[in-house]
């Protein structure tokens, strides 16, 4: 399916559930057919870089949300943004981190072992780092160390096994795996 043949597609399906969801956060019918219309011209320009058309519909709303965001920072900076804006994240944003966590673990069992350890006991179990320094009987510095060099070897891994697309908030919105061995672990 075309890029052009697949926004008609989702022009069709979309358009007036989009203009309903805008029109509930803004108010204004004016001001959010033109929101509306950034939405679409946003998707238009992204839609190549889709890879996983399970997550379109996930992926379209987290673009009018954005949209919806830009529109409250441009029109009121200084008042706070919405309630409902800063609301836990949809199940479609939590699925991707779900799925990503299966691969946490196999890839905290191939770090060394004092960073593999330091992680499983500070990120996984929750120990503070004063009460692992204690128990292993190495300065608190040096456990902080061990942490943040494992943060950075996973962060490793996971760059080298996927793709990972961002919001403009920073947000995980959707991951690609680069081989298939990795999307086994997912």
């Amino acid at each position: 399916m075309t890029t052009e043949s697949l926004f008609e597609t989702v022009w069709a399906t979309y358009k007036s559930r989009l203009l309903d969801f805008i029109q509930k956060r803004v108010g204004d019918r004016m001001t959010s057919e033109d929101i509306l219309q950034e939405v679409f011209l946003r998707i238009y320009s992204n839609l190549p870089s889709l890879k996983d058309a399970t997550r379109l519909q996930g992926w379209i709303y987290q673009i009018t949300r954005n949209a919806i965001v830009d529109y409250y920072r441009a029109k009121r900076p200084s008042q706070p943004l919405p309630e409902w804006l800063v609301a836990p994240p949809t199940e479609e944003e939590q699925s991707v981190e779900k799925e990503l966590a299966c691969c946490l673990l196999p890839m905290i069992d191939e770090l060394p072992e004092k960073y593999r350890e330091a992680i499983l006991l500070a990120e996984i179990e929750g120990i503070a780092q004063s009460k692992i320094a204690q128990s292993q009987q190495i300065s608190p510095s040096a456990v902080k160390s061990r942490v943040q060099r494992g943060r950075r070897m996973l962060k490793k891994m996971f760059e080298d096994c996927c793709r990972f697309v961002y919001d403009v908030r920073g947000t995980l919105m959707f991951y690609e795996p680069k081989c298939n061995d990795c999307g086994e672990k997912a």
